[in-house]
């Protein structure tokens, strides 16, 4: 399956899609995760992944571009929802180069960034290793995708 949108809903209730998200889920808050929401799983979701990217940062770099602020895997198929701050699951390694959720931090007086929290449906239980980035887990969960949709949140300084 190509990347496109699937009849999967993804929803938090910190916020509305296109709306302000919370300081409290920001680098100028708590910098703890938004609860996340979501319904009508594709059939034959073995497992899901998260990511929360910004592509409106403003950073390029060979083969990529924006900046990713978190990569969860390996969440099995019977989960539903991530709770505030979940500290479950498999963690990837974001663009501070951590392992685990670190919120929006746009840089002062450059506009509203839009942050794309992507729910990924898969058709198989990998068992990946931590510290997989944004990129090195798309390679290996491409071709079992069977769902995908996500949530966007706007902030600013």
């Amino acid at each position: 399956m190509g990347f496109a949108l699937s009849e999967m809903q993804l929803k938090s209730p910190a916020f509305e899609t296109r709306s302000r998200i919370p300081q409290k889920h920001t680098g100028d808050g708590e910098d703890v995760s938004p609860p996340l929401e979501w319904t009508n799983v594709p059939d034959g979701t073995r497992s899901f992944a998260v990511i929360c990217h910004d592509p409106d940062a403003p950073l390029v770099l060979p083969g990529t571009y924006g900046f990713v602020h978190w990569v969860l895997y390996n969440i099995p198929a019977s989960v539903t929802s991530l709770p505030e701050g979940t500290k479950d699951y498999t963690k990837g390694v974001n663009d501070f180069s951590q392992e685990g959720y670190k919120g929006p931090m746009p840089p002062a007086g450059h506009g509203v960034h839009h942050y794309f929290w992507w729910l990924l449906a898969l058709n198989s239980e990998l068992n990946l290793e931590p510290g997989l980035t944004q990129w090195q887990l798309l390679e290996r969960i491409e071709p079992h995708i069977i769902g995908m949709n996500r949530i966007v949140g706007i902030y600013e300084k």
